[in-house]
């Protein structure tokens, strides 16, 4: 969902008359970590099922994952709309945390993805998913929440998600209106308009 976030968040933006050249503004530290981990979690899901090692280590990979992205994330907190994603991350990984490295997923929430994703679910072999349980802690904090039509896409997502969402909304809406797309037009016009008006 964070993905669909970043889109609409865009959409909504440039509506707003910001611009996407607000983007080239952003300023991160360490900011080549966020795509090298996203290449990370991406190569985990693919070869975890065949690559033994990788299967062994995946919950341990994806948990060291997320502690990278918090220290990334508190790096930049000075950044408008980061503490909220930093608290967005932070829930999901507590989450992860007490329950070895795998995101929960409400079955029943999950239950129109279709029966080849909630078997898949059932045995773990589902990317950092498994199924809740009566031994899951803190299943609240899992993938509870679904999303289907009028939604564009259907899935299940946690608080944290949610949480995340609002804070890269809030990053974005920034970094385009601090470029809006009418200003540097408006102020053309002015300067052309003054010695008429002399």
């Amino acid at each position: 969902m964070v993905y669909d976030g970043i889109v609409l968040s865009l959409l909504i933006g440039w509506f707003r008359g910001g611009s996407l050249k607000g983007l080239a503004n952003m300023k991160l530290r360490f900011g080549w970590l966020f795509p090298i981990l996203l290449a990370v979690q991406f190569v985990v899901f693919f070869l975890q099922e065949r690559v033994a090692w990788i299967s062994s280590m995946s919950n341990g990979i994806f948990l060291l994952v997320y502690i990278t992205g918090l220290a990334f994330l508190w790096l930049n907190r000075h950044q408008p709309g980061f503490p909220v994603i930093f608290a967005g991350v932070l829930l999901n990984f507590i989450v992860m945390a007490v329950n070895g490295g795998r995101m929960p997923v409400s079955i029943e929430a999950a239950q129109f993805l279709g029966r080849e994703y909630i078997e898949a679910l059932k045995a773990g072999l589902y990317g950092k998913h498994q199924a809740i349980t009566s031994d899951t802690l803190l299943p609240f904090l899992g993938d509870i929440i679904p999303l289907s039509p009028p939604y564009p896409r259907q899935q299940v997502i946690s608080i944290g998600d949610v949480v995340m969402n609002v804070g890269a909304f809030l990053f974005i809406q920034h970094l385009m209106l601090s470029a809006p797309r009418h200003g540097a037009d408006d102020a053309e016009k002015e300067t052309t308009a003054a010695p008429a008006n002399q």
